[in-house]
């Protein structure tokens, strides 16, 4: 899979069409659905889209890592799956992202589709200058690193 990176803005037009850039469409469209799945971000006003495997694998960990039948479970399901909606491309890559979505990220006439690896977010592009702004600040502040690459014995 390719990796999802960068950012990118986009208009959303009079009919509720927006773009969705061609390296992450292209990417979706090679796991065999012409698509995304969209759903609110948890942790911030935003969107997050993602192609079947990886939906698939969300939603299989909400089963496995959590117990059945448990508060956080139901949480975090009625948060991604009640809320979460399949979009097909149309013939020019655009999708429509319901209202309700939209609403919840603050997101009007523009988008910025931020690649995240694995899926993208969809934010309100001054929210996200700002979201940017104040994580690699915070960062920063918290001398955030990688842990040393543990090299397995034997290798060198």
């Amino acid at each position: 899979m390719t990796l999802l990176v960068g950012r990118h803005v986009n208009k959303i037009d009079k009919k509720g069409r927006i773009s969705v850039p061609k390296p992450f469409r292209d990417t979706f469209v090679a796991e065999g659905f012409s698509g995304v799945y969209v759903y609110p971000s948890i942790r911030f006003k935003a969107i997050e889209a993602c192609g079947e495997t990886y939906f698939r694998q969300l939603t299989q960990r909400l089963d496995d890592s959590l117990e059945m039948f448990s508060p956080e479970q139901d949480d975090l399901l009625i948060a991604i799956l009640d809320n979460a909606h399949a979009l097909s491309f149309d013939p020019e890559g655009r999708i429509v992202v319901p209202d309700e979505l939209l609403e919840m990220a603050g997101i009007s006439s523009e988008a910025r589709f931020v690649g995240r690896v694995n899926f993208f977010q969809i934010w309100d592009p001054q929210s996200h200058e700002e979201h940017r702004h104040r994580g690699l600040d915070q960062a920063r502040a918290r001398g955030v690193t990688l842990p040393p690459r543990q090299i397995p014995s034997g290798e060198s």
